[in-house]
């Protein structure tokens, strides 16, 4: 298993974003191909993510159980545990499963703050056999910071997740 990763991807540009995110999918694939556990791989692609793609704050999983997110594997700072479904931009993604590229959260009706130096927010749904599972957040500290090239190039790393896990393994134990 190769895990040498780039410490940054050039993203100054549409083509070089396109280009960058092309070879992290490809180094992202290459890190679970022998691994399923749903845990392993959600926290080695928050982990990626974080390292790799620049102007970042925070990288992670939600998760959803019955009618509430739940934080999941993820890099950055503390954030918040349980967000009800259609609550600010992880629940919008959820209850919608559409992605969110969010500018300026500061003016996203129901915004909550885990992290006030957080500016920008993307959200990716997590669906797996036409099941939400979750959802993907990543927050910036500069406004602007995401577009549909983000949008597209970590929803080719979360197709791959979805894909590549055996999220059987992700349920829970029996009598919980």
């Amino acid at each position: 298993m190769n895990t040498d990763t780039p410490d940054m991807l050039d993203m100054s540009s549409s083509d070089p974003k396109r280009q960058g995110y092309d070879l992290l999918n490809r180094q992202w694939q290459a890190l679970i191909a022998d691994e399923r556990d749903p845990l392993a791989n959600l926290a080695q692609l928050s982990a990626l993510v974080f390292q790799c793609v620049p102007g970042l704050n925070w990288a992670g999983f939600y998760l959803l159980r019955d009618a509430t997110l739940v934080l999941g594997p993820f890099q950055g700072k503390v954030a918040c545990t349980r967000i009800p479904l259609g609550r600010g931009v992880c629940g919008t993604c959820a209850a919608t499963r559409q992605v969110q590229i969010v500018p300026d959260v500061h003016a996203f009706p129901g915004h909550i703050a885990c992290d006030s130096a957080s500016n920008a927010e993307l959200v990716l749904p997590l669906v797996v056999d036409g099941h939400l599972l979750g959802v993907f957040d990543l927050d910036s500290p500069l406004h602007g910071r995401f577009d549909a090239d983000d949008a597209d190039g970590l929803g080719a790393m979360l197709t791959a997740l979805a894909q590549g896990t055996d999220w059987s393994l992700l349920a829970p134990a029996p009598g919980r």
